[in-house]
């Protein structure tokens, strides 16, 4: 559970937008990974099953959602709460450096944020968990050169998203 709860947690995050619901499905995912170990299937790998189980969990979440009438109470409102870039610990980089990083960590976010599911889905399972393409092909049920696809696609994205950036990133290497 050490190795895989933080991972876990930020692909649930990233996907519900809520630190108090993923914690509260990423408990929902220990239970049923326990409840289940009898049914796992050794073929695959456990990090492949924990991100199956964590994924199916967020749809079944996502999918009650859209019948809410209302916002959770414990959910942060976007112009009152603060967003996972404000959560980030600032670094020692110069005073210029450190508004523009924090600035684009904004950016990143939001650009993440803003990429179609299935998409945001491969992205951040490549990306932020470090799973290969046919683990998160097995996770999310498509072909492998599908998830290659949705990821090119993704990348794409997020290069036209944060074109602003470029002439910065040069300057300082």
């Amino acid at each position: 559970m050490r190795r895989h709860r933080t991972p876990l947690f930020h692909f649930i995050l990233r996907s519900v937008k809520n630190a108090a619901t993923a914690d509260e499905l990423l408990q929902d995912a220990w239970l049923r990974m326990i409840q289940g170990a009898r049914d796992f299937q050794r073929a695959s790998r456990f990090t492949t099953w924990a991100y199956t189980v964590a994924r199916n969990l967020c749809i079944d979440h996502a999918r009650k959602a859209v019948h809410r009438r209302h916002h959770s109470l414990d959910q942060p409102r976007e112009e009152e709460g603060s967003t996972l870039g404000d959560r980030v610990p600032a670094n020692d980089a110069p005073a210029d450096r450190q508004a523009i990083g924090h600035e684009l960590q904004g950016s990143l976010v939001s650009a993440i944020d803003a990429l179609p599911g299935d998409q945001r889905e491969v992205f951040v399972l490549r990306e932020y968990s470090k799973l290969s393409f046919k683990e998160i092909a097995d996770v999310v049920g498509a072909p492998e050169n599908t998830v290659k696809s949705r990821m090119r696609y993704a990348l794409e994205r997020l290069q036209s998203s944060l074109a602003e950036y470029e002439d910065y990133a040069r300057t300082l290497g």
